[in-house]
């Protein structure tokens, strides 16, 4: 019997992991399999709320399991959403205690309707835009988790997820659902590459995000055409530009970091210089887990098949979470 306490963390399949999921998420599921029971899903029915191509939807989900075994997280804590359908079933259960005006108050709402519309393509905006948080609520009580990293833009969606959870144990009168409790862990914050002003991005187009997994020359590019600033005039205020290239380094090597940032203050620091130095760190840092991914994509079929097998075991504490909810909300 595993009794530590329960951790639920879920990336959407959206592409290559990019640098800042990896130092924003990934780095962190890596270390709290340390002392919790993890449970970290590729959740690929989120990814059809945006407008998409079902071949690649299949293609980059496993591409993005391979990654994030690559990366240190164990295949045992690892499964794909859709192998568990039980998150659906609690999901329409869930939107019956969920209000239209909680959705109508929930900000990616918002933004990603915006961001479609802005597109200048004609696209439909789907309902389940809308509903997702349900979806995302039904996620994470599913395996009544005590915690959920996030970081502070995420913690309206926990809210949410409380709130419903609050609600169903008052209709049943009975305190089936743990209330889920945010975990903020110190998480960097990478911005766009092209563009600091934004948060680094795979929907924002390549040149706005650094790809882990892509070859040594391509990062070290990446880093060569990062906006900084034109350096003539060194302050104590660094540019946006410089800022997030320094906040980078400082996450791969922080020695290196000290180093050059203690060369601009002094207003000596060579740009070409500092962006080179960055781009060998970064490939060097990126190395080992490209080589992890290369020996699993060796043997894809086996790790597949590890994943729906675990995908089925974790399956099994999320069944056992919805015969309980379906007798209390009185289902046959």
């Amino acid at each position: 019997m595993d009794d530590r306490k329960r951790i639920l963390s879920c990336i959407q399949p959206t592409g290559n992991l990019h640098l800042g999921r990896y130092l924003g998420a990934i780095r962190n599921w890596v270390d709290l399999q340390k002392d919790y029971r993890c449970f970290y899903g590729v959740v690929n029915y989120h990814a059809m709320t945006m407008p998409y191509n079902p071949k690649k939807l299949k293609e980059i989900s496993w591409n993005l399991m391979y990654q994030l075994i690559a990366c240190g997280v164990k295949e045992e804590n690892l499964f794909m959403q859709s192998l568990v359908p039980e998150h659906i079933e609690l999901s329409w259960i869930l939107g019956c205690n969920t209000s239209y005006g909680e959705l109508g108050r929930m900000t990616q709402f918002k933004d990603k309707s915006h961001q479609i519309n802005q597109s200048g393509k004609d696209l439909f905006i789907s309902s389940a835009l809308f509903t997702y948080p349900v979806l995302q609520a039904a996620d994470i009580l599913i395996y009544k988790a005590h915690f959920v990293p996030v970081g502070k833009d995420q913690e309206q969606h926990l809210e949410l997820t409380r709130n419903i959870a609050q609600r169903f144990n008052h209709v049943v009168k009975k305190e089936c659902f743990q209330l889920p409790e945010p975990l903020f862990t110190r998480i960097p914050k990478v911005m766009s590459t092209a563009d600091p002003s934004k948060k680094m991005s795979a929907s924002l187009g390549e040149k706005h995000n650094i790809d882990i997994f892509a070859d040594e020359q391509k990062i070290k590019k990446q880093i060569r055409s990062a906006v900084t600033d034109s350096g003539d005039v060194p302050t104590d205020q660094l540019s946006p530009g410089m800022e997030n290239l320094f906040n980078i380094y400082s996450e791969i090597d922080s020695n290196a970091h000290d180093h050059f940032l203690e060369q601009y203050r002094a207003g000596k620091l060579a740009y070409g210089d500092f962006k080179n130095e960055l781009g060998n760190s970064l490939a060097e840092f990126a190395r080992p887990i490209q080589e992890k991914f290369n020996e699993i994509s060796s043997d894809k079929k086996s790790v597949r098949k590890r994943i729906k097998e675990n995908s089925r075991e974790i399956q099994k504490v999320a069944a056992e979470t919805l015969r309980e909810v379906k007798e209390l909300a009185g289902l046959i």
